[in-house]
């Protein structure tokens, strides 16, 4: 760890898949089915599980092995995200602890919010399915800011509707491009090293302030310090 947690916590912040939420298995089903109607064979389900936080355009290459400027690969993402809304919710589940880490965050007064690339339709599905309690106090999806992470919007919308100062926010992500914008931001960062994380992309160069081997280690990076 380069540095302690900020003093006087004010809130949390986290990406969704592959750092709150385990949704990988739901993507597995949806690539393999897509390759299927392609009379593809299944692929290894860990090479899947690497590509979920890269998004669906990076998924369809997966899958399909399209490249993004070829005239059939809009409509093959389409019919991917078809098949996502089918099993939306239907595996995914919070990561271990992190029902209790939101659970205690809310007995010490601290708020929580969701900053994710995920499109809002399939986050608030997503959201409603899981039925966190406490609920978050802040979502913020692609579809509301101009500039997705990396960028910081996303975290500054977050920071304005939690009411807090990133400065005394932490932010916690599974991608290199979740520590680039909580860095942008001034926020203390957490690289979610249980996440989807693709062979080869090596954490320690991201730049985080600390890291999560586990989704247990969450409790004690954030809060077992004297200043909470």
């Amino acid at each position: 760890m380069s540095r302690p947690p900020p003093r006087e916590l004010q809130s949390v912040i986290f990406d969704l898949d592959g750092t709150l939420v385990d949704t990988a298995d739901e993507f597995v089903v949806v690539v393999q089915a897509l390759r299927a109607e392609y009379q593809l064979p299944p692929l290894e389900p860990a090479r899947i599980r690497a590509n979920v936080s890269n998004g669906a355009r990076a998924l369809v290459t997966l899958a399909l092995e399209t490249p993004e400027a070829a005239p059939e690969f809009e409509s093959q993402r389409l019919r991917l995200l078809e098949l996502y809304a089918d099993v939306l919710g239907s595996s995914a589940r919070p990561y271990p602890g992190i029902c209790e880490l939101l659970e205690t965050l809310a007995a010490r007064g601290i708020s929580w919010g969701i900053a994710t690339n995920k499109p809002r339709l399939y986050t608030e599905g997503l959201l409603r399915a899981l039925d966190f309690c406490p609920a978050p106090g802040s979502v913020v999806c692609a579809d509301d800011v101009r500039d997705r992470k990396p960028h910081p919007e996303s975290l500054y919308l977050n920071c304005r509707q939690l009411g807090c100062s990133p400065a005394r926010a932490i932010y916690v992500g599974d991608h290199l491009r979740d520590i680039q914008a909580g860095r942008h931001a001034g926020m203390y960062t957490i690289a979610a090293l249980y996440g989807y994380i693709e062979s080869g992309n090596d954490p320690a160069l991201w730049g985080a302030d600390a890291t999560a081997m586990h989704s247990t280690d969450l409790h004690g990076l954030i809060l077992d310090h004297p200043l909470q």
